[in-house]
C-alpha cells in the first residue's frame, strides 16, 4: 500500500501542479483556457496511454475525463513548439519521482544490493525537427536527419526505473546522463551493453564498491595475474585453452590495471558463423577490414567482470548477462504497445508532442507495474501493461482527489494480480526460472 500511496502522490504532482507550471515555463498558456497546461498534459499523456495511435477524439475524451470539455480542432491548432515543450518539461518532472517496490529476497538478483541494467533506443522524428533532436544522417534523404535517443537504467530488484533521460540521435553512449552519476549503492551491480563500455567508468564503479558486468570490447588490453603478470593476445591465448569454461583473473586496460575476472564461453559452431557474418558485413558497409583474430574472437562469449568467484560463479555471470535483454523488452513494450515512434498525424509537432506523451504514459505506466505486480517474479509486463492500459480513463478521471486515484490504482492493481503472470517453460527457461535457480551448474552457456 506504501508505494501505491508513492505512485499517486507522484501522478498527482506531475500532472497538476508540476504541469501548471511546465505550461508557465514553456510559454504553453499565456491567458485562461479550457486547454490548460494540466489538461493539456493530462490528456495527451492518458490517451496516448490507452491508445497507441491516438485521434484528437481521443484526446478530446481524455480531457473529458480530466473534467474539460474540448474541441478536436483546439488540440489540433495548439501542436507547435511551446506545447511540446510543455510536455517535455512535464516527462522531466516524471522521471525525478522515484517509485520503487521492496526488492525482491530470493534467488540470484538477491545477491545485489541493486541490480541495474541500462540501454539506449532512438526514436526517427520527421527531418525538419532536427533541430530540436540532430540525428545520424544516413544513406537516404529521408527520416534520417532528425533523432531522439532515449537512456534508462532499470533496476530488476525493486523496479525502479531512472529516465528516459533524452539526447540527440547522434549523441554517444558513453556520454548519456547515466554514465558518471552517484545513482548506484554499494554492493549494486550495473549490466550494460558495449555502447557503454568505458574503463574510466568501470575504475569509478569499482572505486564505489559498485560491481560491473560488461561484454568484452576488443583491443581492450588484459593482463594475466597468474603464472606471471603479462599481455595475454587473446585470440591465440584462447585456442591453447581446454574445451570447458575459462574463468580466470585478470587486469583490464593498459592504464588502470583494473582488477577482474575474465569469463570465456564456448559458443556453438553456428553461433560463431552467424557472428562473423554480421560483424563482416557491418565491415563491409563502413569499409573497412577485419583482423583474423577478431574473427576468432567470434567463438567466445567474452565477459569481463570485477563480481568475485565466491560472489558467482561462470555459470551465474551468464545468467546475469542474459538480464540484459530485459531492457531490450521494455524498449519493445514500450514501441510496440505504447506506438512509441507512430503517429497518424505527418504534422512534426503533434509526432513530436506524442513522442513526449507516450514517453510519460510509459513512465506512469511503469510506476503502476511496480506497485502491482513486481513483487511476482513470474510476471509478463506485456500483460500487466495492456492491463494498465484499459484502465487510462479511469485513472485520468480520479487524477483530482487522492481517494477515487487510490481507488483507481487499486482496482488496476486487482487486475493485474489476475492477468499478468506467465508461465513455465521446460525446453527454453525464462529469465525468472534460471535467475531462481538454486543450482546453475546445468544452465546451458553460450
Amino acid at each position: 500500500m506504501e508505494v501505491l500511496n508513492r505512485v499517486a502522490q507522484a501522478m498527482q504532482t506531475v500532472f497538476t501542479t508540476q504541469a501548471e507550471k511546465a505550461a508557465r515555463d514553456s510559454g504553453f498558456c499565456r491567458r485562461k483556457s479550457p486547454l490548460g497546461g494540466p489538461v493539456f498534459v493530462q490528456a495527451m499523456t492518458f490517451a496516448c496511454l490507452g491508445h497507441p495511435l491516438p485521434t484528437l477524439g481521443d484526446f478530446c475524451q481524455a480531457a473529458a475525463a480530466a473534467g474539460a470539455f474540448v474541441q478536436p480542432q483546439s488540440f489540433d491548432d495548439r501542436f507547435g513548439p511551446a506545447a511540446c515543450e510543455c510536455l517535455r518539461l512535464s516527462l522531466a518532472d516524471a522521471v525525478r519521482q522515484v517509485i520503487a517496490q521492496t526488492p525482491l529476497a530470493g534467488g540470484l538478483l538477491a545477491r545485489f544490493t541493486a541490480v541495474a541494467i541500462q540501454d539506449g533506443s532512438t526514436v526517427v522524428l520527421p527531418d525538419c525537427l532536427e533541430g530540436v533532436w540532430r540525428g545520424n544522417g544516413g544513406r537516404t534523404d529521408h527520416n534520417t536527419r532528425s533523432a531522439v535517443k532515449l537512456q534508462v537504467r532499470l533496476d530488476l530488484r525493486g523496479g525502479r526505473l531512472s529516465g528516459p533521460f533524452l539526447t540527440a540521435g547522434r549523441a554517444s553512449d558513453q556520454a548519456c546522463p547515466l554514465q558518471g552519476d552517484d545513482e548506484l549503492a554499494p554492493g549494486s551491480l550495473r549490466i550494460a551493453d558495449l555502447g557503454y563500455f568505458d574503463l574510466d567508468e568501470f575504475a569509478r564503479l569499482d572505486g564505489k564498491g559498485v560491481y560491473f558486468l560488461s561484454r568484452y570490447q576488443h583491443g581492450t588490453a588484459l593482463f594475466a595475474v597468474l603464472p606471471q603478470p603479462k599481455r595475454l593476445e587473446l585470440a591465440e591465448w584462447l585456442a591453447q585453452q581446454g574445451e570447458g569454461v575459462i574463468d580466470v583473473a585478470v587486469r583490464i586496460g593498459s592504464r588502470h590495471r583494473l582488477g577482474g575476472r575474465l569469463v570465456a564461453i564456448r559458443v556453438p559452431p553456428e553461433v560463431a558463423q552467424a557472428r562473423r557474418e554480421r560483424l563482416l558485413e557491418s565491415a563491409k558497409k563502413r569499409g573497412k577490414a577485419v583482423s583474423a583474430g577478431r574473427l576468432k574472437l567470434c567463438g567466445w562469449t567474452l565477459l569481463l567482470t570485477n563480481i568475485p568467484v565466491g560472489m558467482a560463479s561462470a555459470e551465474e555471470l551468464e545468467v546475469l548477462r542474459r538480464c540484459r535483454w530485459q531492457i531490450e523488452l521494455l524498449f519493445k513494450l514500450w514501441k510496440s504497445g505504447n506506438g512509441l515512434g507512430k503517429s497518424r498525424s505527418d504534422k512534426p509537432y503533434r509526432v513530436l508532442g506524442e513522442v513526449y506523451a507516450k514517453m510519460i504514459a510509459a513512465v506512469v505506466q511503469h510506476w503502476v507495474l511496480v506497485a502491482g505486480c513486481w513483487e511476482e517474479s513470474r510476471r509478463s509486463l506485456t500483460k500487466a501493461a495492456k492491463v494498465v492500459r484499459q484502465q487510462a480513463l479511469s485513472l485520468a478521471a480520479a487524477l483530482g482527489d487522492l481517494g477515487p486515484l487510490l481507488q483507481a490504482l487499486a482496482l488496476t492493481v486487482r487486475c493485474l494480480a489476475a492477468g499478468s503472470r506467465t508461465h513455465r517453460s521446460r525446453k527454453d527457461p525464462r529469465t525468472w526460472q534460471l535467475l531462481n535457480l538454486k543450482d546453475h551448474c546445468g544452465v546451458p552457456l553460450s
